[in-house]
């Protein structure tokens, strides 16, 4: 039967239209096992952390496949920001793309063009699993559409750059979720090692910038992100709602429980 819609929706793209948390967990090694055991707990989304990690294309594409029969969202950090670095992850059904060391608006607009077929971006259409290998597609058009919607794209803010260019990375469209990398950011400040330094804070500085509503996670216990490494900013395509600790008519999106590797 002809068809265009995606295997599944993105449920972290659906907790965020339906103003609910989303719960996740981290990957930190390549383990299509871990994702068949904590299937049975219906958690909404894996991250899986191609920046640091060891993980192998055909690795992920295990992962995905495991991922999908468990209806759980992959969302991959990958090594760098560049249009053929992010296709490989995509081809291979990764739905989230969380990009690293996004300092400039440049870097927020290459995101979203590697990210989205157009009109929005560039992404490049093969015949591999994560386009369904093009079998079936009736309206490729149509097929196009559904995939930017189920499209999930972050941007990781961890250079000291971004304190002056953060108007200009947030006006970009087509990003969902902002987080933070507090110990690369207070690298970048001079503080290397001392992310809760009052000078190299990430969060403190994002807090003092008021031009967009932003708010911090926290973990499953509900505990300040600071204890377990991990600090977002957010903020949804909709302008009064935002991630994590946040005004009472604000939404929190979603949470990644303090487990495998720490945020940088």
């Amino acid at each position: 039967m002809k068809r265009h819609t995606m295997k599944q929706s993105n449920r972290v793209k659906a907790a965020m239209r339906a103003g609910r948390k989303a719960y996740g967990y981290n990957l930190s090694f390549p383990s299509p096992w871990v994702i068949d055991i904590l299937g049975k707990l219906d958690f909404d989304f894996v991250f899986i952390d191609g920046e640091h990690g060891p993980f192998g294309l055909d690795q992920l594409e295990d992962i995905c496949r495991t991922a999908e029969r468990h209806n759980v969202t992959t969302i991959d950090r990958v090594p760098d920001i560049g249009s053929s670095t992010i296709l490989r992850y995509l081809d291979r059904g990764i739905m989230g793309i969380l990009g690293p060391h996004i300092a400039t608006e440049a870097d927020a607009r290459q995101l979203v063009r590697a990210c989205y077929f157009g009109p929005l971006g560039e992404r490049s259409f093969g015949a591999n699993r994560g386009t369904d290998y093009n079998a079936g597609i009736a309206d490729k058009a149509a097929y196009y559409r559904e995939a930017n919607e189920q499209m999930l794209v972050c941007a990781l803010l961890e250079d000291v750059a971004v304190v002056d260019n953060l108007d200009a990375i947030l006006s970009v469209p087509g990003i969902d979720l902002y987080s933070i990398g507090p110990n690369d950011f207070a690298q970048s400040r001079g503080y290397p090692g001392q992310p809760d330094h009052p000078s190299g804070s990430c969060q403190d500085n994002a807090r003092n910038h008021k031009s967009h509503p932003t708010g911090w996670a926290q973990d499953a216990s509900g505990r300040d992100a600071r204890g377990v490494g991990q600090r977002y900013a957010a903020r949804c395509r909709s302008p009064d709602s935002t991630i994590g600790m946040t005004p009472s008519n604000s939404h929190a999106v979603a949470t990644r429980l303090p487990c495998g590797s720490s945020t940088a």
